[in-house]
């Protein structure tokens, strides 16, 4: 029987290329062991994203490959996934109890950001991460009723406040401070105070990635949270439509000039589907943002329908991911999660909390 060496190993697994990080696993530098004892191979992957629903799948393509080696009888996987934190802006700290920021914006209104949004933290939390969401629309927060809960956020000190838990997401918006039905008539100076309080007063808890769900626009909250709050990525929403495109566009344009990294684009309402029929068209359009993500040299992220059943679940207060966990829609935001989570592990790594401090004191 032939010998099995590790280099053989180590050249089958460079044949899998991981669909989310684009690049095989040992360039990935997330094999993290290979052993082999006679015909027996056991491997240790440790993957930089959450990939509960992808797992499996990995492992009969990992196995397939080292099985076809001369000599290999048994082949054992251990896959498991590692959340690092990832560098923001030049000069902006950390936020204790936070690895990683997303901002989620449009540019443009109605486009279905916030929906988006929230299934995608969702999304995010069912493939294995910690998950929090910030709703960073002062004037008009939306989260709490797409979380379904009304609940008043608890203060133990009363200068910082708890998150409210909800479908296993740490959550904040000024919807839980206020009632829903009351305007938020302020200038900008108050709103940005606003934000920034709802993100360091909060006791976040070991939250892998804070979704921040940005209103519309290109403004005084957008401008607060690129000089202020670490944001580690972008995501932008857009519709296949001409004018949610252009104002897509601006957005895209205002992360690239802050250095934020925007990690891809979601193309939401690309096709219609009939509740009656099933039938599916393109009522908005077709290929907008594909043709934008090639424009920029930016990812393209995924296509999420027009679907009466997103619209209804998520003003119930039960988002799609959670209602319908097994749903061909809830399948296209997991994919979308895992390539935005896949994208955000390329990034630099944040190693600012790795240095220790130097204090000089005089003696």
């Amino acid at each position: 029987m032939a010998e099995v060496s590790r280099l053989q190993v180590e050249t089958a697994l460079k044949e899998v290329i991981d669909p989310y990080l684009e690049t095989d696993l040992v360039s990935a530098k997330a094999i993290k062991n290979i052993a082999v004892d006679g015909g027996k191979v056991t491997l240790e992957v440790v993957l930089g994203y959450p990939a509960k629903g992808y797992k499996d799948t990995l492992a009969a393509k990992l196995k397939a490959k080292v099985s076809a080696i001369e000599g290999v009888q048994d082949v054992a996987i251990n896959i498991s996934s590692k959340i690092v934190g990832h560098a923001g802006q030049k000069g902006v700290k950390a936020i204790q109890g936070i690895k990683n920021i997303i901002a989620v914006a449009s540019g443009k209104g109605g486009v279905g950001k916030s929906t988006t949004a929230v299934n995608l933290a969702l999304a995010l939390s069912a493939e294995g991460a910690n998950v929090g969401i910030l709703d960073a629309d002062i004037y008009g927060p939306s989260q709490p009723r797409m979380l379904g809960t009304q609940a008043k956020p608890e203060s133990a000190d009363g200068r910082s406040m708890e998150p409210v838990v909800s479908y296993h997401l740490q959550s904040m918006s000024i919807g839980y401070l206020v009632d829903e039905e009351t305007p938020m008539i302020w200038r900008g100076p108050m709103v940005t105070q606003a934000l920034e309080q709802l993100l360091t007063d909060t006791n976040w808890t070991d939250v892998d990635y804070l979704i921040i769900d940005l209103p519309p626009g290109t403004g005084d909250i957008q401008l607060t949270l690129a000089q202020k709050v670490p944001v580690t990525g972008a995501v932008i929403v857009t519709t296949p439509q001409d004018i949610a495109l252009l104002d897509a566009r601006k957005a895209l344009k205002m992360f690239e000039k802050v250095e934020v990294p925007v990690l891809g684009i979601i193309e939401n309402m690309s096709t219609h589907i009939c509740s009656k029929c099933g039938h599916e068209e393109h009522i908005f359009g077709e290929g907008g943002g594909i043709s934008m993500s090639e424009q920029y040299d930016v990812p393209f992220l995924g296509a999420l329908p027009l679907d009466i059943r997103i619209r209804e679940e998520t003003d119930g207060g039960k988002p799609t991911v959670v209602a319908e966990p097994e749903s061909a829609i809830t399948l296209t935001f997991r994919e979308i999660a895992r390539r935005t989570a896949g994208k955000l592990a390329l990034e630099k790594k944040d190693y600012a909390s790795k240095f220790p401090n130097i204090v000089i004191q005089n003696t």
